[in-house]
């Protein structure tokens, strides 16, 4: 027993060995103890651990406890460990499971920690795996479980430390904050040409006061986007990818996809645009000095292309590198902005011809209000202008590579709308205070006649009247190179254009390349994924950067950036218009996961600027927003039919679902009626791929009109594994919907398949979505199989009839159940595939030699899918598996010319009538007619053909023929009565040979026997049975599927063997049938 003690202890308490000098050593194990034997419990120590070589606790997430109070940390052994994908785990001795220390109680139980929530390809800190339930939940004696490091095997000691110092040490990725990652990106993208070169024209046509309406109309669009990718950029953590992360993981793919395409291409031509803008200013200054190269078309392709050849060095140089080119370009771009303030407070008189007087009140009263010239009306203005305003996203484009982007995008992005808003209000009303209009330039127009000169420049001694006649090149309206009149050092000031130009092109070359790599690494248009590589500690999008050179070289080489320039800002406009719609839409789905930060929005405001975003668009260019909106469309339809396997967590998908739940509870308060019947199918099929006729046969009649539940029932002799059930729930949905089935699939645990129908019919569904029709494969191979079985299935038909549901049984006669043949459609995902060279097969084990005999049944050996390895050669199958084989795809295909022959014979509502109805209305079996078969008498065969025709055509169903059977009462033939009678002899009770007590406790034991007494009571029955068999083979040899009332058997007085029987000989050699009975409750009307 003293031997057994240590072991004992093991299982409940395990000593952490901490290699520090405060910390006393362990004591060994008492003498006695089995160290073999401890090694075989379920706990066992793992490694040391050493503050001094892994750092401290808090480095990895850890309490301090555990390596500051070694009296407390006896409780548990923790072992750390890399699992070679990154993430860091904490793990316990005794089940190779992940978890944090709680309160120094013995549990493996995890307190919150930040860690548990961060995903699997988290940019920042390491994953932690809390323990799952069942590690918490399930029995002590169950074994290991295999959720632990790839093979079973964890790293020593000296392995997990050294994987932790090499993490540490990899570091050196350079992250930026708020002010140089953002804000200044955003005023040097928002400052650009306009500013120099059309602010003071603009202000000479629409004047100070229209103006300033201009711009704080741009800036409303723009902060109410601000304020929207704050709210965005604040609801979770930001990666890489700019607008289009924001909009893709906010709307879904399809948004997101189509405007990311555009959006990058957009930043690529955007390049061209302002490197061209720089070229055209830089061949000016040649110009003027006769220093031309060429002519004056070919040197801006020159001189853009060099520029553009610089930029992109200093882009691939790294994030590094082009953040510190832009504060150069931003020190210049702000000493350009001071020098023209400095300049308009220095009055010179040489400057005054050409319309310079400094500040003066009759020049601001004079250019107060609007003197639109050359056919410019309010709104050609503000779309001259509006480009000027862009470049909000420029921050966010390069969220990957912010330190806190959720912090650094909502200060950046705002502070720097502020400020260039403010800085454009400023410099429209210092130009518009200090130079008039028109000038001519000329010294020598001084006031001559005071009477006739009204401007405000004949109040300070000059005459520019003479301009009214047109033909002057100085003064607001006339000379973009305003701002460098006034200013202080004039070169300056095209320093600042160069600066503007310069830092714009620089944000759009590295922002477009990041937001297609974010895009290609989605992997949302095939054949872009080669893009999505990175290089370098920064993951440096090299290919896209050689992507947008080469798109913005073959735009500069074009040179004529006049028509594509608008549709580039309807690029933007779009991106906006989304952003604010995607905040508005998250909004209103009410999602709980939508919790930004960022309070200081609002879901209508957001709505109200989208809307103006889309008006901005068609005010700028009309046509160039139909171009936007068209290739929106294109590329969100290209994407919708892809349907890439992303899941995001949309809000697409929250209003999805607020819709449905407030559909269905409306639903609720509305009483059914049948004209809006609709069969609502729980249809047994185990995995929807063991039986794929009675799945397409089903889909054939409930796609789009009824609601469609795969249900599978598993009986199991063991515990089952919840897990496992999980997994093939989610692998036999994604089946279905890969291949376009619209179903539901279900699984139920129970002891046979009557109860399991009994749950299922209790309780599938939701408020008016639930089935009303069972759906179930004809058990084939009863005969051969355990009559208790049969006992079971008859009882399920009987279930459903006291349950009120219509039932419907499907019997093709080589069989549905193909689940025992290999090579069918898996059920397993792309990434659980085997590797090439070898397929694995998802089969359905059973006991019994056909499934059939038990749809949906699942044995204690198929608790899930077996996964069976097979090489690409496949042994040739027998006759009969061929056989099934192709029977199972028979309703795949299109049937073709021929006929469904509808047996109605029995008034059940409709239910008979109603499915070939529906089947008629698909293409697979549009070209098949109905002829429908009633019983009836000699005497009477015309009346009743018209008395059904009337019927028929006020339900306002088509049909080819009417036949009413006459000789439906005829008796059988003998040879048939004979067959009948061999197939029930070994089912019979055979009372009259046995004593009566010895018969009663053998219907009690065996209660599907047959007694000679109920024989002869359904004798009538049985040979209808007989009869009917021998008429279908008569009339619907050829019949491409026959529908049948199923005969019904009133409960307790018709044993299953004999309901069986009769089933059996109604159905034996015919063609594909299908056993209908309604519930007896109306499904078709002839009232409107």
């Amino acid at each position: 027993m003293s031997g057994q003690k240590p072991s004992l202890r093991s299982r409940f308490q395990v000593d952490v060995v901490t290699e520090a000098s405060s910390v006393s050593p362990t004591p060994l194990p008492p003498p006695g103890s089995n160290p073999t034997e401890e090694s075989k419990s379920r706990f066992r120590l793992v490694g040391f651990l050493d503050p001094g070589a892994l750092g401290s606790a808090m480095d990895i997430g850890l309490p301090p406890d555990v390596f500051h109070e070694p009296d407390t940390a006896r409780s548990d052994s923790v072992s750390l460990h890399s699992t070679g994908t990154g993430h860091t785990h904490v793990s316990d001795s005794h089940s190779n499971t992940y978890y944090m220390r709680t309160f120094g109680h013995n549990t493996i139980d995890a307190v919150p920690n930040i860690d548990f929530y961060r995903q699997t390809d988290a940019s920042f800190g390491e994953k932690l795996t809390r323990p799952s339930l069942s590690e918490l939940h399930d029995e002590l004696h169950k074994g290991p479980l295999e959720d632990g490091l790839a093979n079973g095997e964890e790293l020593s000691a000296s392995e997990e430390a050294a994987a932790l110092a090499a993490k540490e040490a990899k570091g050196g990725t350079v992250k930026f904050g708020w002010i140089k990652g953002v804000l200044i990106r955003c005023m040097l993208n928002i400052w650009g040409v306009m500013l120099f070169i059309r602010m003071s024209w603009i202000v000479g046509q629409a004047g100070i006061g229209l103006t300033i309406a201009i711009i704080m109309m741009a800036t409303v669009v723009t902060t109410i986007t601000g304020l929207s990718t704050s709210a965005i950029a604040t609801n979770g953590f930001v990666r890489g990818g700019g607008a289009y992360y924001l909009i893709s993981r906010s709307l879904g793919p399809e948004f997101g996809g189509s405007i990311g395409l555009i959006f990058a291409f957009a930043n690529a031509v955007a390049v061209a645009m302002y490197v061209v803008g720089f070229a055209e200013t830089v061949v000016e200054m040649l110009n003027d000095v006769d220093a031309l190269m060429t002519d004056e078309l070919n040197d801006i392709r020159i001189v853009g292309t060099l520029t553009i050849i610089l930029l992109l060095g200093i882009s691939v140089a790294g994030m590094e590198w082009e953040a510190k080119a832009q504060i150069v370009l931003l020190v210049i771009l702000l000493a350009a902005i001071a020098n023209y303030f400095i300049g308009s407070f220095m009055s010179i008189e040489s400057k005054e011809p050409l319309g310079f007087f400094g500040y003066n009140t009759a020049i601001f009263l004079e250019n107060i209000g609007p003197d639109f010239r050359d056919e410019e009306t309010f709104f050609s203005v503000f779309a001259i202008f509006f480009p000027a305003a862009t470049g909000i996203l420029a921050g966010a484009n390069i969220s990957g590579d912010l330190s806190d982007p959720q912090s650094a995008i909502p200060k950046g992005t705002l502070l720097a709308i502020l400020i260039t808003g403010v800085t454009y209000v400023v410099v429209a009303i210092s130009a518009g205070s200090c130079v008039v209009r028109d000038a001519t330039g000329d010294h020598n127009d001084t006031v001559t006649d005071t009477v006739n000169c009204t401007d405000a420049a004949c109040t300070l001694g000059y005459d520019f009247s003479i301009c009214k006649e047109g033909g002057c090149q100085y003064g607001l309206m006339n000379d973009f190179q305003v701002m460098s009149l006034v200013s202080g050092f004039g070169p300056l000031i095209s320093a600042g254009i160069f600066s503007a130009t310069l830092s714009s092109a620089l944000a759009s070359l590295v922002s477009a390349p990041k937001v297609f790599q974010a895009l290609c690494k989605d992997n949302i248009y095939p054949g872009l994924g080669v893009f999505a590589k990175g290089y370098g500690k920064n993951n440096e999008p090299l290919r896209g950067y050689v992507l947008t050179f080469c798109i913005g070289l073959a735009f500069i080489l074009i040179a004529e950036l006049n028509i594509i320039a608008p549709i580039i800002s309807n690029f933007f406009l779009a991106s906006y218009a989304l952003i604010n719609f995607s905040v508005f839409h998250a909004s209103l789905a009410n999602s709980p996961g939508w919790r930004p930060s960022f309070k200081y929005y609002n879901m209508w405001v957001s709505l109200a600027g989208a809307i103006l975003c889309c008006v901005v668009m068609f005010v700028i260019n009309w046509w160039a927003a139909l171009v936007t909106l068209l290739i929106v469309l294109a590329l969100y339809i290209y994407v919708s039919y892809k349907k890439p396997d992303v899941n995001w967590g949309s809000s697409t998908q929250a209003l999805i679902y607020n819709q449905a739940l407030t559909h269905c509870l409306n639903l609720t308060g509305v009483e059914d009626h049948v004209k809006n019947f609709r069969p609502q199918c729980l249809v047994l099929t185990g995995y929807p791929n063991s039986r794929p006729a009675l799945l397409q046969m089903v889909h054939s009649f409930t796609k789009n009109v009824g609601l469609m539940v795969c249900a599978h029932i598993r009986t199991l002799s063991r515990r089952p594994n919840f897990k496992e059930l999980h997994q093939d729930h989610a692998r036999c949905q994604r089946w279905l919907n890969k291949k376009r089935i619209k179903a539901f699939y279900t699984s139920v645990i129970a002891d046979n398949l009557r109860h399991g129908t009994q749950f299922l019919l209790q309780a599938v569904g939701l408020g008016r979505l639930k089935p009303n029709t069972l759906v179930m494969g004809f058990k084939n191979n009863w005969a051969d199989g355990d009559m208790r079985d049969v006992e079971i299935y008859i009882n399920t038909i009987h279930d459903a009839f006291d349950l009120q549901f219509g039932v419907v049984i499907l019997r093709l006669q080589d069989g549905l159940d193909i689940s025992h043949i290999p090579g069918q459609d898996e059920l397993l995902s792309s990434q659980e595939k085997p590797p090439m060279g070898q397929t694995e097969v998802v089969v359905s084990v059973s006991l019994a030699k056909d499934s059939d005999s038990c749809p949906s049944k699942t044995t204690s050996n198929q608790s899930s899918p077996l996964i069976i390895k097979a090489t690409e050669t496949k042994s040739p199958l027998s006759l009969t598996d061929q056989r099934l084989l192709d029977t199972s795809q028979l309703f795949k295909r299109k049937q073709g010319k021929g006929t469904i022959d509808v047996w109605w014979l029995f008034d059940d509502g409709g239910l008979t009538l109603l499915i070939p109805f529906l089947l008629t209305n698909r293409n697979k079996w549009g070209d098949c007619r109905i002829r429908v078969f009633i019983g009836g008498k000699i005497n009477r065969i015309d009346h009743d053909r018209r008395a059904m025709a009337t019927l028929l055509s006020r339900f306002r169903i088509d049909f080819s023929d009417i036949n009413v059977l006459g000789d439906i009462n005829t008796k059988p033939k003998k040879h048939n009565k004979l067959c009948f009678k061999e197939l029930i002899e070994p089912y019979r009770l055979k009372e009259d040979d046995m004593e009566q007590e010895a018969a009663e406790r053998l219907k009690a034991q065996e209660p599907w026997r047959i007694t000679d007494n109920e024989l002869e009571l359904y004798k009538a029955k049985t040979n209808r049975q007989i009869r009917l068999n021998e008429l279908l083979k008569e009339h619907s040899s050829t019949a491409k599927l026959i529908v049948m009332s199923l005969p019904l058997a009133r409960k307790g007085a018709v044993s299953s063997a004999l309901y069986m029987c009769w089933l059996e000989t109604l159905s034996k050699d015919v063609p594909p049938l299908l056993l209908v009975r309604g519930n007896h409750q109306s499904v078709l009307t002839f009232y409107s």
